[in-house]
């Protein structure tokens, strides 16, 4: 990445009060966290420790991390390796993405109840896949599914 793009951590500096107020009332607690946590991570409000070297005297200050999950900062690399232990076990055959939407009508009561909501999605979706994938007019084959979920 370029040194001249934006971390997510500038990003929320500086749009984030802004986008905090105008979804004031629609973001969690634990989402405000992260934001806070992210804003935060290797910067003095988290403390820090002073590194120095033996021999010529050089000192430096580092910054404590976060260690939050959603960090690109502190989880970028497990982020990485994670997906590269995952690609490690792809099957040599083609995949497909296919993509399952809720209808914005159904956006307000997806988000006052999440469990059930999306269990219904994934299961519509999942059922959907497996019927049409073993029509023989399809596939006619019993297919395998990862699913995500994207909000």
């Amino acid at each position: 990445m370029p040194a001249s793009w934006p971390e997510i951590a500038d990003i929320f500096r500086a749009a984030g009060p802004a986008y905090r107020a105008a979804h004031a009332g629609h973001l969690s607690l634990h989402q405000l966290k992260v934001m806070a946590a992210i804003v935060n991570c290797r910067t003095a409000a988290l403390g820090g420790h002073v590194e120095g070297c033996d021999d010529c005297g050089h000192l430096r200050v580092a910054y404590n991390s976060c260690r939050n999950r959603h960090c690109p900062k502190c989880q970028g690399v497990a982020a990485r390796t994670w997906l590269a232990e995952r690609e490690a076990d792809l099957l040599p055959v083609g995949y497909f993405h296919v993509v399952f939407t809720l209808p914005a009508e159904v956006a307000d009561v997806a988000w006052q109840n999440k469990a059930v909501v999306y269990d219904l999605l994934f299961r519509a979706a999942s059922e959907t896949m497996l019927m049409i994938a073993a029509d023989p007019k399809h596939l006619g084959a019993r297919i395998g599914i990862t699913a995500v979920l994207h909000t």
